[in-house]
């Protein structure tokens, strides 16, 4: 499992002091105002740092860092995401996961032995995820992360049983 989870991306610079204008990734964003650390992945290494202030702006994320105070500090990090230690994440409820947690997950359909194929990525829409999921046998197939179509998900053991629901793969590649 990964021990560090995304919870924004730099967007891009706000102002001249250091402030940066961050899109959130996680489902509650107000989360930031409750956030002391973070860290900066920066592809190479991961940078801790002390988040200063926090305000918000349309569907951005306003922070300001401790001891980062020149737009020219912080403006080569544009388009890096900030991260939390699993530690810090937020508490999940039942049948909540971490996106991370599921992604190249073995997937298996009904009670069947063979496996299905792996979960690739995660689409968020208005209403549910879709999952999707590349099957050797059937090309992509996207999955909606409903009770119906969702029977079992063991993060433990990075594996996920499904139920297909007529009409999500064509009749004749079943």
């Amino acid at each position: 499992m990964e021990q560090f989870l995304q919870v924004g991306v730099i967007s891009s610079t706000h102002g001249i002091r250091g402030e940066v204008k961050v899109f959130p990734t996680t489902d509650d964003p107000a989360r930031f105002k409750k956030l002391k650390n973070i860290f900066l992945d920066t592809g190479r290494e991961r940078i801790g740092l002390e988040i200063q202030a926090v305000k918000f702006f349309k569907q951005f994320v306003i922070v300001k860092f401790k001891g980062i105070d020149n737009i020219n500090d912080i403006e080569r990090y544009k388009g890096k995401s900030l991260l939390v230690s699993r530690k810090d994440a937020v508490k999940l409820a039942e049948n909540e996961y971490f996106i991370a947690d599921l992604i190249g997950m073995d997937v298996y359909k009904d009670e069947e032995e063979t496996r299905f194929g792996v979960l690739r990525d995660v689409m968020e829409t208005g209403a549910n995820e879709v999952y999707i999921i590349d099957s050797d046998r059937h090309g992509e197939v996207l999955v909606p992360a409903i009770r119906q179509c969702i029977l079992k998900v063991d993060v433990e053991n990075r594996k996920m049983r499904i139920h297909l629901l007529d009409g999500l793969i064509s009749e004749d590649e079943k």
